[in-house]
């Protein structure tokens, strides 16, 4: 890394809600436009929407302040646009307080995905993050590979439509895990891509939940149960001309305070049992990157 690159300057801005899609039931995407901004970012870089600025949280915020003993952050939210499309946009899921598993009730993700409308304002501030395409991504592969799990696809939406538009001699092969067909996110958006770029792109869906007679759906074959050693070397033939892209849920901080509490380890979720089952079959460090959230 060049220490003395200039800091690109993280820029606030305005923007404007153009459109809301829900994608599934608790997953929507907010397009929005920025008006005459020129917006530099990567594929994969996330921005941040602070909560303060939407008056319906103040209570709540007031509230988690007090408990917390400190200010609420910003929240962080990948993008799912590519630099090349006319609108900004981003992906939300919406997060669920799970009694004795989640520490503190969401806060933001409900009103985004559930109570943003068409012709709202809000302010974000981007843009950021190390989970990009690295610049030599030509010469350090060529085959993507891409392991996804619910909204950890969101990130890797963005690189995939950015490399094929612009690395075209790169091939890409998508493994995305959901419970069931009605939870895959842009299952429709990724089915055109792969009619689009059928030498470039293959997607294989695996579902954890789907009773077996559905498996067969309108985006295609899906495989039954979680991302494994066993699938990867399946559709992957060549794992030293490879780089993978992972994102889903991982350890959390939370995960981690109450293992020690209880002086265990805390166990595994889909991100570190991926990296694994790529390690397993041969990645390298080199060749992995990762993203978690969760």
């Amino acid at each position: 890394m060049d220490t003395n690159a200039p800091r690109k300057r993280i820029k606030e801005l305005e923007v404007m809600v153009a459109d809301t899609v829900q994608e599934t039931e608790d997953t929507s995407t907010l397009l929005l436009f920025t008006g005459n901004d020129r917006l530099e970012y990567q594929a994969g870089h996330f921005l941040t929407i602070d909560p303060h600025q939407f008056d319906a949280l103040g209570r709540f915020i007031s509230f988690f302040e007090d408990v917390k003993g400190r200010k609420e952050p910003a929240r962080a939210y990948s993008m799912s646009s590519a630099p090349h499309e006319r609108f900004l946009a981003i992906t939300v899921k919406e997060e669920r307080y799970t009694s004795n598993v989640t520490k503190y009730p969401p806060l933001l993700s409900p009103l985004l995905v559930k109570r943003t409308t068409r012709g709202m304002r809000l302010v974000i501030t981007g843009f950021t993050g190390p989970y990009v395409l690295p610049p030599d991504i030509d010469k350090r592969a060529e085959h993507l590979v891409h392991i996804c799990a619910g909204s950890g696809i969101v990130p890797n939406y963005s690189i995939l439509k950015q490399s094929l538009q612009e690395h075209p001699k790169l091939r890409h092969t998508l493994v995305y895990s959901n419970k069931k067909w009605d939870d895959v996110i842009f299952a429709r958006e990724l089915r055109e891509l792969e009619k689009r770029h059928p030498d470039r792109l293959r997607v294989v869906h695996t579902l954890t939940r789907e009773k077996p007679e559905l498996l067969e759906g309108p985006y295609g074959k899906a495989r039954t149960g979680r991302i494994s050693g066993a699938l990867l070397r399946e559709v992957i033939e060549d794992p030293a001309s490879c780089v993978a892209f992972a994102c889903g849920p991982g350890i959390t901080s939370h995960d981690k305070a109450e293992a020690r509490r209880q002086g265990t380890q805390p166990a595994p979720r889909f991100l570190e049992t991926s990296l694994a089952a790529l390690r397993e079959i041969g990645f390298k460090e080199e060749q992995l990157e990762y993203e978690s959230y969760g």
